[in-house]
């Protein structure tokens, strides 16, 4: 079995499964909250791509939290009618973030709540690599990969 393999395999337990693309690379997508309202939309995803270059025995990675949101806001801020609370905390080493983000919020009598730890994915991915013998290289762009 292939190092691409292992990691698709190893991304079954994650809130992301890779998937092998026609280029070679692997690619997951999860969306981690959602939130519908009258009018308005909002919606966090998780987006991943991972590339095994053999020649050179290393992975290469790129991640990214897209936060989307749409429609007609009557709070006071960009949340629809409701409150909520939103809380993050994380740190950079160079192209890495590590730490979690948390919300919970009231919209329409509904509860939501969501927390995700950034490093998660990553951090077993980069260990599926390191048992492989590979180097792991995260990159800032996804097109590096």
């Amino acid at each position: 079995m292939s190092l691409a393999d292992d990691l698709a395999a190893a991304s079954a337990t994650l809130p992301v499964r890779l998937a092998q693309q026609k280029d070679g690379s692997l690619e997951g997508e999860a969306v981690l909250a959602e939130r519908k309202a009258f009018l308005s939309r909002k919606k966090l995803t998780y987006k991943c791509k991972a590339r095994v270059d053999d020649a050179a025995r290393v992975v290469r990675f790129w991640e990214i939290l897209v936060e989307k949101g749409s429609g007609v806001s009557s709070g006071m801020d960009d949340m629809s009618p409701g409150f909520g609370f939103k809380a993050g905390t994380y740190r950079t080493g160079g192209k890495e973030r590590s730490g979690s983000i948390e919300e919970t919020s009231r919209l329409f009598g509904q509860d939501y709540s969501y927390q995700w730890d950034y490093a998660a994915v990553r951090t077993a991915l980069q260990g599926v690599a390191t048992a492989a013998g590979y180097g792991w290289e995260t990159v800032l762009n996804p097109k590096s990969v």
